[in-house]
């Protein structure tokens, strides 16, 4: 039993009180969350968005789920380094987080489609990497319109 102090005395609390309490405890831990999460969610979705300007970057942030940085570099016509780049940059914004499982992997801290980004489709393999850059200054250029 809990004790509750009125007026300078100590009064036990029934069981049923306690409960009382407790559930109301957790009623209000509940709010405080759904209100944290929201809150969350809006932070992280104007992150990525800023962060993950073209398409390449979209999808090389989707790749990171702990898989090497040699395989992501392929897909995506771009070197190891340039990977590993990114991973460090967005790990200074929270956005990734070193993965568990393999050490010197990174893994996205967040599922772009649970935050209403679209993920792009794979690029073809035969594109060069000349060719998806100028893709994606199309791209901006379109967008800065």
């Amino acid at each position: 039993m809990k004790h509750e102090k009125k007026s300078g005395t100590v009064r036990k609390l029934t069981e049923k009180e306690s409960a009382d309490k407790q559930d109301k405890i957790i009623e209000l831990l509940g709010e405080i969350l759904r209100w944290t999460r929201l809150q969350g969610v809006q932070n992280a979705r104007a992150v990525l968005t800023t962060a993950l300007k073209t398409d390449t970057d979209k999808i090389i942030y989707h790749l990171s789920d702990g898989r090497p940085s040699g395989q992501i570099a392929k897909v995506c016509g771009l070197t190891e380094m340039s990977i590993r780049n990114y991973w460090r940059r967005w790990f200074t914004l929270g956005i990734t987080q070193p993965s568990k499982k393999y050490k010197g992997r990174f893994e996205r801290s967040f599922s772009l489609e649970d935050l209403g980004i679209k993920v792009p489709a794979m690029p073809a393999a035969s594109a060069t990497i000349k060719e998806r850059a100028e893709q994606e200054e199309s791209e901006e250029a379109i967008a800065n319109e």
